[in-house]
């Protein structure tokens, strides 16, 4: 993958030509792994990568973590791999062999305290890299589509088997710890977050496992995701109810299917990101339940649960082919009950294809 991984590298090092940025330093986390392949460890110690805008670049790691970056073959990526030890000033080393800077980017989520190291050393403020990073992350290769339907199609074996854990009598941490061990059968290497969330609880969109033991009649809210290991996400969520569900939820869960149904309908390449919210949305609101709505239909997804472009109101991006987010109406009821239908969608040239498949009705256990 070293060849995939230059080509990704000189592509930022364009990018800063054009931004008129001489640099760009980028820590562990998603872009790191992105860029290199090389999932570091986030620690104290400093691991980062730095980037000219010539395509020069250089990664510096703890004495310590180099056998582990030599493992994921970084100087064969053309980067010159800098180490130092506990006693040394990581930030000085860098900053000596990268030169003499004047408009230094850092990756969005770099810790702040590296972010002021860097500073400090060079004696130049630093500024946010923005959507440098994003941009190119957000346009998949047919390669990292792939990915995302392997990701799809391993969550979906979990909510297939959902009736073997879900029913009356378990709590949904019970029933939370099943999931999470086949989720990880399944062939994801993490497992990312996962939620039960029953009865009034299904009213807190990322409501964490608890011991409240689910009862008959209950609907429940189950969204689950991990990590591949191709370094690509999963995320799905699906409704069940066990026993009979209220007949006024029946009713609104009726309308949530077709809002999701209209927002999978009318995405495909051309159309901007918060018109796709709206197709959604505008069903919601003329049933009454627009109030109940209370976040964006669609987030994107790749190395993260949560990446560009987002599906929201105010988000006039056009969607093109490459891009796959989560098209996830939903209503929530205050101390009662809440649902949310969620498939990954990826854009091609004719419209969207579903890396989810399992069905979208309520599953009745």
């Amino acid at each position: 993958m070293s060849k995939l991984h230059q080509d990704r590298i000189a592509n930022v090092a364009s990018r800063l030509v054009r931004t008129n940025n001489d640099v760009i330093f980028v820590t562990p986390g998603a872009d790191l792994r992105y860029l290199t392949g090389y999932d570091a460890l986030p620690l104290e110690r400093l691991t980062c990568l730095a980037i000219r805008s010539n395509g020069d670049a250089w990664m510096i790691v703890p004495t310590l973590e180099k056998p582990s970056a030599l493992a994921h073959h970084v100087p064969d990526m053309g980067i010159e791999l800098l180490d130092w030890q506990e006693t040394q000033d990581p930030y000085s080393i860098l900053l000596k062999s990268v030169g003499s800077i004047t408009q230094p980017l850092v990756n969005n989520l770099m810790w702040v305290e590296k972010a002021f190291g860097l500073q400090g050393a060079s004696q130049v403020n630093v500024e946010l890299a923005g959507k440098l990073l994003s941009d190119i992350r957000e346009v998949k290769t047919e390669h990292e589509i792939a990915c995302l339907h392997e990701a799809g199609a391993a969550i979906d074996a979990v909510h297939d088997k959902m009736h073997l854990w879900l029913r009356p009598g378990r709590t949904e941490r019970e029933v939370g710890k099943d999931i999470a061990e086949a989720i990880l059968a399944a062939g994801h290497v993490t497992v990312d977050f996962v939620i039960v969330a029953s009865g009034p609880n299904g009213a807190s969109p990322h409501h964490e496992l608890s011991d409240r033991v689910i009862e008959s009649g209950d609907p429940v809210v189950v969204d689950i995701g991990g990590t591949m290991a191709s370094g690509y996400c999963s995320d799905c969520t699906r409704m069940y109810v066990c026993g009979s569900a209220p007949a006024e939820y029946l009713e609104y869960y009726a309308v949530l299917f077709a809002a999701q149904e209209a927002a999978r309908l009318h995405a495909r390449p051309g159309v901007t990101c918060e018109s796709v919210d709206a197709a959604a949305r505008d069903i919601l609101v003329s049933a009454g339940l627009g109030d109940q709505f209370i976040h964006r239909t669609g987030h994107g997804i790749g190395m993260e649960t949560h990446e560009e472009p987002y599906i929201v109101t105010g988000n006039k991006s056009l969607l093109v082919p490459g891009h796959a987010f989560s098209i996830e109406p939903g209503f929530y009821f205050a101390g009662k009950y809440g649902a949310r239908i969620e498939d990954i969608v990826t854009c091609n040239q004719d419209g969207i294809l579903s890396a989810n498949n399992t069905s979208r009705e309520l599953v009745i256990l």
